[in-house]
C-alpha cells in the first residue's frame, strides 16, 4: 500500500459534540482564570446615565430582567432578560455596545469575555431582527469568583443602567 494512501487503522478517531462542547468549557474557564476577563477598577469616562431600578426597565427599556445567576462552577454570571417591546430594546442588542457590572462594593468592573473561538458571550441583533418574547443572554466573567449569590451589582449597557441586581 501507499504510505500516503489512508486506511481505517490511520484515521484520527471522530470527537464526539459532548466532547467538543467539554473542551471549548474547559478552554474557556482557562482563559478566564488565566485573566481572559480582568477586574479592573470601576472608572466613567462619560457622565453615568440615570440608574433604573429592575420595574422602571420594563417602561423604559421594553425588556424585564429574568435573573442574575452564578454559572460555571461560579466562574462566570449569567444575565437574562425578556425582549417585550423590540424597538425599545434595539440598543441593547447592539453589538458596538459594551455592557459591564459595576460591583461598587469591591470597586470592580465585570465585563464580557471575548474568546478566541466563541467571540463575545452575549447575544446580538443581526439585521437588527429583534423577537419579542423571546430570553437573551449576555455572559460576565466573574474571575477569581469575586461575586457570590445575594451581591449586589449594576448593569451598565451603553445608556441602560439597572441598580440593585441581585447575584442568585
Amino acid at each position: 500500500m501507499h504510505p500516503n494512501a489512508r486506511n481505517s487503522r490511520t484515521r484520527a478517531p471522530a470527537v464526539s459534540v459532548g466532547l467538543r462542547r467539554a473542551l471549548l468549557l474547559g478552554s474557556l474557564l482557562t482563559a478566564l482564570q488565566l485573566g481572559g476577563c480582568a477586574v479592573a477598577p470601576a472608572r466613567l469616562a462619560v457622565a453615568p446615565a440615570p440608574a433604573l431600578p429592575v420595574p422602571q426597565v420594563e417602561s423604559e427599556f421594553g425588556i424585564r430582567v429574568e435573573g442574575l445567576r452564578l454559572s460555571a462552577a461560579g466562574s462566570m454570571l449569567d444575565f437574562r432578560y425578556r425582549v417585550l417591546d423590540a424597538t425599545k430594546a434595539a440598543p441593547l442588542l447592539n453589538g458596538r455596545v459594551q455592557p459591564y457590572l459595576l460591583d461598587s462594593a469591591r470597586n470592580a468592573r465585570l465585563g464580557v469575555p471575548d474568546t478566541p473561538v466563541l467571540g463575545r458571550l452575549r447575544q446580538t441583533a443581526r439585521n437588527n431582527h429583534i423577537l419579542t418574547d423571546r430570553n437573551y443572554f449576555i455572559m460576565f466573567g466573574n474571575p477569581g469568583k469575586a461575586l457570590h449569590s445575594g451581591d449586589k451589582v449594576t448593569l451598565v449597557l451603553d445608556q441602560l443602567r439597572i441598580t440593585e441586581l441581585t447575584v442568585q
